[in-house]
């Protein structure tokens, strides 16, 4: 594993190469996609500029979530805070992490008032927009594998880390849960691209995205190791937050699809 390189007197991560690497590709292939559907490519730019504000503090967020008993622990010792320095330095151990779940909840809640400030069809930017995150999910799980701030369960057949900055992942071989994520991540990006191209599921590809990721998610969480993840009962956060996306998925469907059929049946 290689989580830091240096590059000319500079220590870099591995995890930011890779999630840049996904960026470039992802707003490559929305600008592509859209071009070629006759949507607005200025505005897939825009919506993705603005996106990363959601991924960035829906992820640091999320991340604080599950660090809660530190939140209490900051809270009870408040007084104990010397200054300011210190009150920084306690927040950056509560929020110094990031979750996929929050960026991706930040994205969408920052993707939808912006498709609709903009008085744009949300459907339809959303379409290119579940097979970009798709995509450049698949570059941030690399990134993670490489990087080993987290990693699976011991597997005798698994990769066993010498570099990662978690001493508890080291010497140990351990089930390369990231890179199965990746790929998964690879094919549901094909599958998503075929039904976009094929017309299935139009305006409906991020409910599809939001309904297939969280049940492999949900399915990978059991084959992870690392203590990032917290737990609310016998359940991960990564996995609670699985369920609770399929339901508000399925809810939104429902709802979408009875409205769809309203205004049908009010043309009629």
């Amino acid at each position: 594993m290689i989580p830091i390189f240096n590059l000319f007197g500079k220590d870099i991560s591995i995890y930011l190469i890779m999630g840049l690497v996904g960026v470039f590709v992802m707003m490559g292939f929305g600008l592509s996609v859209s071009k070629k559907t006759g949507l607005d490519d200025m505005q897939v730019l825009s919506m993705f500029c603005y996106s990363f504000i959601g991924i960035i503090a829906g992820g640091h967020i999320m991340y604080a979530v599950t660090q809660f008993d530190k939140i209490v622990a900051l809270i009870r010792n408040f007084d104990k805070i010397t200054g300011i320095r210190h009150l920084f330095s306690c927040l950056s151990v509560i929020f110094g992490g990031s979750v996929y779940y929050g960026g991706l909840t930040g994205v969408l809640l920052i993707g939808f008032i912006f498709c609709k400030a903009r008085k744009l069809e949300t459907g339809r930017y959303f379409d290119i927009g579940a097979m970009s995150i798709t995509l450049f999910h698949f570059f941030g799980r690399i990134g993670c594998f490489l990087g080993g701030c987290c990693y699976g369960v011991e597997w005798k057949y698994g990769v066993t880390y010498h570099y990662s900055p978690v001493d508890a992942c080291n010497g140990v071989p351990r089930f390369p849960v990231q890179l199965v994520e990746a790929v998964l991540n690879l094919m549901l990006f094909f599958t998503l691209y075929y039904c976009f191209k094929n017309g299935y599921f139009r305006k409906r590809l991020m409910a599809v995205y939001c309904l297939v990721y969280p049940v492999y998610r949900f399915i990978l969480e059991y084959y992870r190791a690392d203590e990032y993840r917290g737990f609310l009962g016998a359940l991960s956060t990564s996995q609670l937050i699985s369920l609770i996306y399929i339901i508000v998925t399925l809810i939104i469907v429902f709802v979408l699809n009875k409205n769809d059929l309203r205004q049908k049946a009010a043309v009629n």
